[in-house]
């Protein structure tokens, strides 16, 4: 069963626009598959037949002698030689659309697209499913707290059923196709994570070690980064979890989203929060082993706060959206506290969400909770220091039942409209 991505829609239109489209995001997430159900007439190739691979890396002239365009490459990073025919190719061709390619989103691989095909190609990042993929839901803009955004996404609302259950069972195609068993999904995926993507990207020598590395990752999704604290309890050097980190976030695992740091704000603290892509992976490596255990959890405020921003940054790539430069969070000590005998102590202030959009600051806070206050919102008063930008719409995302204004600029959003 083929479930619909949102993304046909971009790849539809760069089709139309490009000689080269490239297909990126992490292992699993559906790229082939994507392609293939779009494009059932193309051919389709994969270097998983180590012959065609060999040979194709010796002699990348004859490859396009044995395959015709239009043509569907999978993992394209494996021959990368061929990049320069394929630029060749579209050079010389005033058709569109006639080379699709997936690839891990690493950064050699990047880096030889970007200089072998620039202008030529389109790329698009696929992430796991989105919940509007899940529950069926047609609506394909990116989330953003405000009217033109609401009133029709109303529209298109339906009940997340059971949302600890999609917590949990994560975001992965296979997950929803067949009946396949949640523990040996993961364990499969880490295993051939370790054995191909990371073994590509750096020598890993002892993987026990690596997987005591994931683990700890885990345990601190939707926590500022600590690369000391984590080398600490692994038990290697913070430039080995730096370069591990990086590692992560190049082959699409994890996200690290940037703070909100401007001049203005002088008490902003600059580091970085660290979230996985994908909440399934999360409780399997921390051992949450069922829906039920997770949701009454010590971490599930963290996981549910992963989900929510995973969740935000599908809208972004599936509508073909750069997400980078538009969502931070804010946390700085610009706030202080007078106790009973009068002295003053500095309190951090922390805001989940920052979205930045047409020079307006959209601020979200996101929370388990099914009982949304006011008082949860207080930080956002903190954006009105900056008077090049202005505050609009501010939201309460959370497991509240309904849509509901709690003042002019503040709404309390159910998880169903992201």
């Amino acid at each position: 069963m083929y479930i619909k991505r949102l993304i046909e829609e971009r790849l539809e239109k760069v089709s139309k626009m490009f000689h080269v489209i490239l297909v990126t995001g992490p292992r699993q997430v559906g790229k082939s598959t994507l392609l293939k159900n779009k494009y059932k007439q193309f051919e389709y190739i994969t270097f998983d037949d180590p012959l065609l691979l060999s040979t194709t890396i010796q002699e990348p002239g004859l490859f396009f002698k044995n395959h015709e365009a239009p043509i569907i490459i999978d993992e394209i990073q494996y021959a990368p030689t061929l990049l320069a025919y394929i630029k060749m190719a579209s050079d010389n061709s005033e058709e569109y659309g006639n080379f699709f390619l997936t690839g891990s989103q690493q950064f050699h691989l990047m880096k030889n697209v970007s200089e072998s095909l620039a202008g030529r190609v389109s790329i698009l990042e696929l992430q796991g499913l989105s919940a509007r993929e899940i529950y069926n839901i047609n609506f394909n803009k990116h989330f953003i707290p405000n009217e033109d955004y609401i009133i029709p996404r109303k529209k298109n609302i339906k009940d997340y059923k059971n949302i600890w259950n999609t917590i949990h069972k994560g975001s992965y195609p296979a997950m929803y196709k067949t009946e396949i068993d949640w523990t040996e999904f993961y364990s499969s995926y880490i295993r051939t994570y370790l054995e191909r993507d990371i073994n590509d990207l750096i020598n890993i020598k002892d993987q026990i070690l690596f997987m005591n590395f994931l683990t700890a990752l885990a345990a601190r999704t939707g926590e500022m980064l600590n690369y000391e604290n984590i080398a600490s309890e692994v038990g290697v050097s913070s430039p080995t979890i730096k370069n591990w980190i990086s590692v992560l976030e190049t082959s699409g695992i994890i996200y690290l989203l940037q703070p909100y740091t401007p001049s203005v704000l002088k008490r902003a603290i600059k580091t970085p929060k660290l979230y996985f892509r994908d909440t399934g992976l999360v409780c399997y490596l921390t051992k949450w082993m069922t829906p039920e255990t997770l949701k009454v959890g010590a971490k599930n405020g963290n996981i549910f706060e992963t989900y929510v921003i995973s969740e935000i940054i599908k809208s972004y790539t599936n509508e073909g959206k750069d997400y980078r430069g538009s969502i931070f969070y804010y946390r700085g000590k610009d706030k202080t506290r007078k106790l009973s005998d009068g002295s003053l102590i500095e309190i951090d202030s922390e805001i989940d969400l920052i979205i930045e959009e047409n020079n307006i600051l959209h601020p979200v806070e996101i929370k388990m909770s099914a009982n949304p206050k006011q008082e949860m919102a207080n930080a956002f008063n903190v954006l009105d220091e900056i008077k090049s930008k202005k505050r609009g719409t501010g939201a309460i995302i959370c497991l509240y039942d309904k849509l509901l204004y709690l003042k002019e600029d503040l709404v309390v959003l159910p998880i169903e409209y992201i």
